[in-house]
């Protein structure tokens, strides 16, 4: 289709450069997989790229500096027993990520500064309940340590990652769900399903706000929340022709924009820049970049330019503005793979004259620090994400790149029973502050803090304290020993009676055989002895009263029948 000019824009001439061939990367085997995802992730410090492994799923992180052609023996993150469907950055730790795979399972992996020098295989815990596989992994925008994951068993669970446990179970759509997207604090969750249908969901109770008909086509659809509250969809009519709308939260069926794109089958990602509203349609399969600006005015979605390259993309990441160069005024940097192994890294610019910082280009973008923790975020507390300036170039102010998992009892050993549709899980709670796990080893709380001391009005008990064992105590330990050990004499008493049976029967059985073999031998003898009145002819010397069969059989015409 055509597009028309836009109107007077600082974006109007942005424009998309690739780098050379040898400042990009090379030789890496991108995955073959059918499902729809970008198959890509970025951060400043890495990009990690879903690839072709034998024998499980895997997937490989490169820091940026480490450039050119990958060997085809590079160390990978591999402890996947099923092929890799999404993989996705904390955005609160730049050294932490997340994947989903097609073994139900989902793996929280700590990945050291400077890369990895052998294949992990060991993450930071393992996130246990789907029972298909998982296709999506989605961290909260402003709570630590809050994932979300989607898998083909049309389940969402939203998951503690500190903890390892399940805080809410979401169970409202009939089919397989394409894409989700928190809003700009967290606390709404849009999704598309197979069902054609877009929602609203609240994330911690599961509530559907407002559903409505996404896109007429079968194909898959998706959706993001933008800063200003707004939706941005992608789909496909009922004529297979790819589509984007624009939407208000409270009238999903009335689209503010509905426009048809292209005849193409591939499936449109939007990548969306919260600081510039900037929205980069990127199809699976395509060629092209088309990158649009969402405004107040009349059409909302202004078309800017696109970038074009020669050859289709398999898989795409966009890193994060706190990533970007703010000298040669970078507004977006894409990795973009195709199907021959090249990752590709294009530069998004908007020419300044100046070499000064361009205030009006970077606002305060999103830190890489957290606003509010899990327990706070699930008793019902939102909060916007931490931003911070950009003047100067980027420096973390993160503490600490480590992440600890305190698991608590009784979260992944045991599945929950599914209740209704959706519901807080044991260990979380709705108000107040969640329980604390005391540790055997040092005596800390489940958050790492030393526990207070009681006051004087406080009634401590004097029983000795409980050993826990992987969330079990010492003394329910004992009593299942010896309930075990009960159960093994009763097991072996009667294991020795039917030894003592067997070996009565053997005894039986042999001496019914023996007394059949001995009475078999004797009737033989008999048979077999001839008569003396046979024996007395036999000893005679006429040769005539005898005749032979040829048969080695011999008979007497002088005897009766029944003596021969």
């Amino acid at each position: 289709m055509s597009f028309r000019v836009v109107r007077s824009s600082k974006f109007r001439h942005v424009y998309g450069q690739a780098l050379k061939r040898e400042q990009c990367y090379d030789n890496i085997r991108v995955s073959k997989s059918s499902w729809d995802s970008t198959f890509c992730a970025v951060n400043p410090k890495f990009l990690a790229i879903i690839v072709e492994s034998a024998g499980g799923g895997a997937f490989i992180v490169l820091p940026h500096n480490k450039v050119g052609r990958i060997a085809a023996d590079h160390a990978l993150v591999g402890g996947h027993k099923g092929p890799v469907l999404d993989i996705a950055w904390c955005p609160h730790n730049d050294n932490v990520i997340a994947s989903g795979s097609e073994d139900c399972v989902v793996k929280v992996w700590q990945i050291p500064d400077g890369g990895l020098s052998r294949t992990m295989t060991d993450p930071v815990v393992d996130l246990v309940y789907h029972q298909r596989r998982v296709g999506l992994v989605l961290w909260h925008p402003s709570a630590l340590n809050v994932l979300l994951t989607a898998g083909s068993d049309n389940l969402i669970v939203i998951w503690n990652v500190g903890t390892g446990e399940v805080l809410v179970r979401i169970e409202c759509h009939p089919d397989t769900i394409y894409s989700a997207c928190w809003n700009w604090d967290g606390s709404q969750l849009v999704t598309t399903c197979k069902d054609k249908k877009i929602r609203i969901l609240n994330p911690r109770s599961g509530e559907i706000l407002n559903e409505a008909l996404a896109h007429e086509g079968s194909k898959a659809t998706r959706a993001i929340f933008l800063r200003h509250g707004l939706i941005f969809t992608t789909g496909f009519n009922r004529s297979s022709e790819r589509q984007y709308s624009l939407r208000a939260p409270d009238a999903l069926g009335d689209p503010i924009v509905m426009v048809d794109l292209d005849t193409s089958n591939g499936v449109m990602f939007p990548l969306y820049d919260p600081d510039t509203n900037l929205i980069y349609l990127c199809g699976k399969g395509d060629s092209v970049i088309r990158y649009f600006e969402v405004t107040p005015e009349q059409p909302f979605v202004h078309y800017i330019n696109q970038f074009q390259t020669p050859d289709s993309q398999r898989a795409i990441g966009m890193m994060p503005k706190r990533g970007c160069d703010v000298a040669t005024c970078e507004v977006a940097r894409f990795y973009r793979l195709n199907n021959g192994g090249l990752c590709q890294v294009i530069s998004m610019t908007v020419p300044r004259k100046s070499e000064l910082f361009q205030e009006d280009l970077y606002p305060d973008t999103l830190a890489d620090e957290a606003s509010i923790s899990a327990e706070d975020w699930i008793s019902g507390a939102d909060a916007d994400p931490q931003l911070v300036s950009l003047k100067g170039g980027y420096v973390s102010q993160a503490q600490s790149t480590q992440l600890t998992v305190t698991k608590k009892s009784n979260v992944l050993d045991k599945m929950p029973p599914r209740g209704p549709k959706s519901s807080l899980l044991p260990g979380a709670t709705t108000g107040g502050s969640p329980p604390t796990v005391t540790s055997a080893s040092n005596g800390s709380t489940a958050n790492g803090t030393a526990p207070s001391a009681p006051s004087a009005n406080t009634a401590v008990s004097q029983q000795p304290p409980q050993v826990i064992v992987s969330g079990v105590s010492e003394q329910t330990l004992m009593d299942l020993r010896s309930k075990f050990e009960d159960e093994f004499r009763k097991l072996k008493a009667i294991i020795v009676k039917h030894e003592n049976r067997i070996r009565s029967l053997e005894a039986t059985m042999k001496a019914m055989a023996d007394r059949t073999n001995t009475e078999t031998d004797g009737s033989l003898l008999i048979i077999s002895t001839p008569s003396p009145t046979i024996a007395a002819n036999q000893s005679g010397t006429g040769h005539d009263d005898h005749h032979g069969d040829g048969g080695g059989h011999y008979t007497n015409a002088n005897l009766a029948p029944d003596e021969v």
